[in-house]
């Protein structure tokens, strides 16, 4: 059973390793929001101990990150913030449990034998935008019945709009959920890979499935333009 721990405080987060280990669990321990995008986004875990408060990113941003990616490994927030509120925006941003410190040690240990034996929701297997087509398991892209070869960058863009297809994303999002959260290049190449994407999957066909929002960003046009 792999768990990812992301905790900054180091005393407990050592505690909880070791504690975690002795119980069976192969543990894996990262201090910030950016790694731990990074290790969940290169690796697979059976489940996710995730901290609010920490550094870089915090763990509400972090769990964004992952859902919109994709990654649906099972999140337990573990925290010192123990609002009614706060516990609603973790569960709408896709987490499935939430424990509070101080905490029992059994419990954290039974909660996440349960959230394993649970597994991670079923991820959608085809993403549609009208007849644009994103296979995930396959990564195959399809319009009007005809594959569409992208490069690896191009897919992660087109998943990610098509993942959010009826909302409006901006660059900063864009960014951050398709190269990384610490990528501080140009901007702009943003817009020079959705000019790509439009080449392969919108001109071809005369559709206009991405839409610039002026002074925002770009939205994928559910009935796919």
């Amino acid at each position: 059973m792999r768990v990812l721990m992301v905790e900054d405080e180091l005393r407990l987060a050592d505690t909880v390793h070791r504690g975690l280990t002795d119980a069976g669990f192969v543990v894996e321990l990262v201090h910030d929001g950016e790694n731990a995008v990074w290790a969940a986004t290169e690796h697979n875990y059976d489940v996710i101990v995730l901290d609010i408060m920490l550094p870089k990113l915090n763990g509400y941003r972090v769990l964004e990150l992952l859902r919109a990616r994709g990654i649906w490994t099972p999140v337990l927030m573990l925290t010192a913030k123990d609002g009614e509120y706060d516990q609603t925006d973790a569960f709408d941003l896709g987490a499935d449990d939430y424990l509070t410190k101080p905490f029992s040690f059994l419990v954290l240990v039974a909660r996440l034998r349960a959230l394993i034996r649970r597994g991670g929701p079923e991820r959608p297997v085809v993403l549609t935008a009208g007849d644009l087509t994103l296979d995930v398991a396959r990564r195959r892209v399809e319009r009007n019945g005809r594959e569409i070869t992208l490069t690896p960058r191009e897919y992660g863009l087109l998943e990610f709009l098509m993942r959010h297809r009826g909302d409006t994303v901006s660059k900063t999002e864009i960014l951050a959920g398709v190269w990384d959260p610490a990528f501080d290049g140009d901007p702009n190449v943003v817009e020079v890979y959705v000019r790509y994407l439009r080449k392969k999957i919108d001109t071809p066909f005369a559709r206009h499935a991405i839409e610039t929002i002026r002074g925002m960003g770009y939205r994928m046009n559910p009935e796919g333009g």
